[in-house]
């Protein structure tokens, strides 16, 4: 009986100890995860417990020393510009690696490789919008134009290499020991392909849902619910603006031939509503000192690891300290000793979709005029973890790739949609910013923004000699009034776009009479700029309240901007609810709770601060209202967007008795009080299921911002219910999982005075008390001091590595 006994126990210890040394789908090994001299407890050990004074680093000319601040901030000193993107690279995936390589997977369609069957559907779509054929069309680019920007690209992806070859199991990021993985090599590849998922973050098209519009609304409702500019427009470019050269010209094709049918196909996935930015900077004469200060806050998916990584690079000729992207070269928002310069997103369309005809079965050629082109195939191979690879054959036109085809998203459809896109045209990004990041003056500026193609960005700037100015730059395809609002018929040459804006006839100003330049992701100018330019996505209320506040200020500080990037007043609010309860005129309210709500509603300022209960009830009258006005639009089976915001809101002031009020299942003539009061009662309905589960509806307890982890399933890496105001449509943009993930303000004195804080911390390891660290001063609209650091410098020092 003992021998059976010790043989039962021999048997299920064999057992468990295959089982925690194999993984089984996708659950990770559980032995080497808990071995707690490699797993991830190894993880739990902060970046200055593992300080080393000397690491070796081959291909240097000289020493590197890496100062780092108290915040875990590098400050690399190198005596060459190849040192020191090599030690950028090296010190970057030190505390970011995981978040590179994941990033970037996710952008070349390889997300399948990691997680699974979960995410083919993710990685078919990334492949077929041809994030990974621009890249290659970027590397072309470097290796034909530019082999000095490809050679410290290179230098870069060495020093990450370098750090992966050190690499240890202890020291290996959680997120690999997890998800049962491990680093492969970087590459210059990859950092081009970082900055083209950006380009598709942030790139917006609504062709298919205008082109359903137009067949369901026809054209003159179409106009008026969706007009080409707002009735207030306060645009990037200054108003008063003259525009100073001969505009090329663009020829209208005589007559045209849009898609006659509702097209069942999914859209492909819009940068998020929260997705925007501020910029601005304002001239020595509005500040205090006399000194041009500028600001800048993207406004972002709040993610553990930030986005962001601040660093300061230096070598004996230059010093630039601000926010890089890891995988990237440089600063990207940031300052250097004699100017500084910021971004936001443009919202410019650039690109548009084409119907292919194809001459038969075979898709091996497609009409084009009176002609045939052929077609190009690119064989996708999408490796899934655990699984047989699927492979995905893409079909590309002179336009781009075939999107949208039968095998994909096509719903019952036998269509074909060719993208083109400005993302696919072999750019050099890059050199925009490492020449900007060495620029002195509003010509090197510019001629920093000259290589820049996509995303289209509002860059912001600002110089010690006094200069400010704003530019709107990218590769602008010319078009025709309308053009790309459609899909289009790629058949027809005339479809075609007709050349490119010359970058200096992109709108841009410089010095403007009212002393300050902005952007707010608003209409980019006024209808007097001579060039077609239209989104549906505009912003039409932080402009505003931006530059309302901009005029009035006089005798500006740092404090001043730091408290205007932080700013609540909700100007939605204060134009809409005065209107919401008006409309809903002799309401009576049938509960304690519904007189209550109103009259915190009545009795509130518009700010939406954390502890603010009327921005709470606001947002869900509102957002009920909205959508019981378009709910019938948005029932199409088509897929359509909605009127904005703030066209909804001028039809119920200016039309309340507009037929686009009807409601057709109900019987009777309905007017926008009717929405208005259903929008009330809907709010009553969801407060009390609130309050009964939840208690405080104070505006932080009800959004609940989460900065969460790139992996939405790791949960304990995330951070929840940040106690902080803000919202959609407010300067200080903090929703619930979107906000600024970057502020700084920076005066351009005789010594630069500069300050930047983002909502997550330097580390990209959860164990670090460098993770989140940022996020309480983040939070309460606190900044870190983001001064230079001078070679030598013994203040607030961490500690110091020496790459030798």
């Amino acid at each position: 009986m003992k021998y059976f006994s010790f043989l039962l126990v021999l048997g299920v210890t064999i057992a468990l100890a295959v089982l925690v040394s194999i993984p089984i789908g996708q659950i990770p090994p559980i032995a080497p995860l808990l071995d707690p001299n490699h797993g991830f407890w190894q993880n739990s050990i902060s970046e200055d417990e593992l300080a080393a004074e000397e690491l070796t680093l081959e291909n240097l000319t000289a020493p590197v020393e890496v100062v780092y601040d108290q915040n875990l901030i590098p400050h690399i000193f190198a005596e060459s510009e190849a040192d020191l993107y090599r030690a950028q690279g090296y010190v970057t995936a030190q505390h970011r690696l995981w978040q590179m390589e994941f990033q970037t997977m996710a952008a070349a369609g390889r997300v399948s490789e990691i997680v699974g069957p979960i995410a083919l559907d993710l990685d078919r779509m990334t492949r077929r919008k041809g994030l990974a054929f621009g890249a290659e069309l970027g590397m072309k680019f470097l290796q034909e134009n530019d082999p000095e920007t490809l050679a410290l690209v290179e230098a870069y992806a060495d020093g990450v290499n370098q750090y992966i070859a050190q690499l240890s199991d202890a020291r290996l990021p959680v997120e690999y020991k997890i998800l049962n993985y491990r680093p492969e090599p970087w590459s210059a590849f990859k950092s081009l392909l970082l900055l083209k998922y950006m380009s598709d973050m942030l790139v917006g098209d609504r062709d298919l849902e205008f082109t359903n519009l137009r067949k369901i609304l026809g054209e003159a409702k179409l106009d008026r619910l969706y007009p080409e500019f707002p009735s207030e427009n306060d645009p990037v470019i200054e108003a008063a603006h003259v525009w100073d050269f001969e505009p090329l010209p663009v020829l209208k094709p005589d007559s045209m031939a849009y898609p006659d049918e509702e097209l069942l196909i999914s859209p492909l996935s819009q940068p998020e509503e929260g997705t925007g930015s501020n910029n601005w900077a304002v001239a020595g004469k509005k500040t205090k000192n006399g000194n041009p200060i500028l600001a800048n806050d993207p406004h972002l998916s709040l993610n553990l690891p930030s986005l962001w990584y601040a660093m300061q690079l230096s070598t004996p000729s230059n010093t630039v300290k601000g926010a890089t992207l890891p995988g990237a070269l440089g600063v990207i928002s940031g300052f250097n000793q004699d100017i500084a310069w910021g971004v936001t997103n443009a919202t410019r369309d650039t690109r548009d979709w084409y119907k292919i005809t194809f001459q038969d079965e075979s898709r091996k050629a497609y009409q084009y005029g009176t002609t045939w082109k052929p077609a190009e195939r690119r064989i996708e191979e999408i490796k899934i973890k655990g699984q047989e690879a699927f492979i995905d054959t893409v079909i590309y036109t002179h336009y781009g790739p075939i999107v949208y085809d039968r095998s994909f998203r096509a719903e019952r459809q036998d269509i074909n949609f060719a993208l083109k896109w400005t993302v696919h045209m072999g750019s050099n990004e890059q050199k925009t910013f490492l020449l900007m990041n060495k620029a002195k003056n509003h010509n090197d500026y510019n001629r920093a923004l000259d290589h820049y193609t996509a995303p289209a960005q509002n860059f912001v700037f600002a110089c010690k000699s006094g200069d400010i100015a704003m530019r709107i730059q990218g590769k602008f395809p010319l078009k025709w009034p309308g053009q790309g609002k459609f899909l289009m018929d790629g058949a027809d040459p005339k479809m075609e776009w007709q050349g490119y804006i010359p970058n200096e006839q992109n709108a841009s100003t410089l010095n403007p009479e009212r002393g300050f330049v902005s952007s707010a992701n608003q209409h980019p100018t006024d209808s007097t700029y001579p060039y077609y330019v239209f989104d549906n996505s505009y912003e039409h209320y932080r402009n505003r309240r931006l530059n309302r506040k901009l005029g009035e200020m006089e005798q500006i500080t740092v404090e001043d901007m730091m408290g205007l990037q932080f700013d609540d007043y909700n100007l939605q609010a204060a134009e809409a609810l005065p209107i919401l309860i008006r409309l809903l005129g002799t309401y009576k309210a049938d509960s304690p709770e519904a007189e209550k709500y109103l009259q915190e509603l009545k009795s509130w300022d518009f700010f939406a601060d954390p502890n603010q209960k009327g921005q709470t009830l606001y947002s869900i009258w509102s957002s009920e209202t909205f959508e019981s006005i378009w709910r019938e639009l948005l029932e199409s089976k088509a897929a359509v967007v909605r009127p904005s915001s703030y066209q909804t809101v001028e039809l119920m002031a200016k039309s309340e008795q507009d037929s686009i009020f009807e409601v057709k299942s109900v019987d009777g003539v309905e007017a926008a009080d009717y929405h208005v009061r259903l929008g009330f009662d809907s709010m009553l309905v969801v407060m009390e299921k609130w309050e009964a589960e939840q208690g405080d509806y104070s505006w932080a307890n009800y959004k609940k911002t989460t900065i969460q982890h790139l992996v939405p399933t790791f949960k304990s890496f995330s951070v929840v219910n940040v106690y902080t105001g803000g919202g959609s449509g407010i300067l200080n943009a903090t929703g619930s999982r979107h906000g600024a993930s970057w502020r700084m303000v920076v005066e351009l004195g005789s010594q630069v005075q500069a300050f930047g804080v983002y909502p997550g911390g330097q580390s990209g390891n959860p164990g670090s008390k460098f993770y989140e660290n940022f996020i309480p001063v983040w939070a309460n609209g606190g900044y870190l001091d983001f001064g230079f650091r001078m070679k030598g410098d013994v203040d607030n020092v961490l500690f110091k590595t020496t790459l030798k």
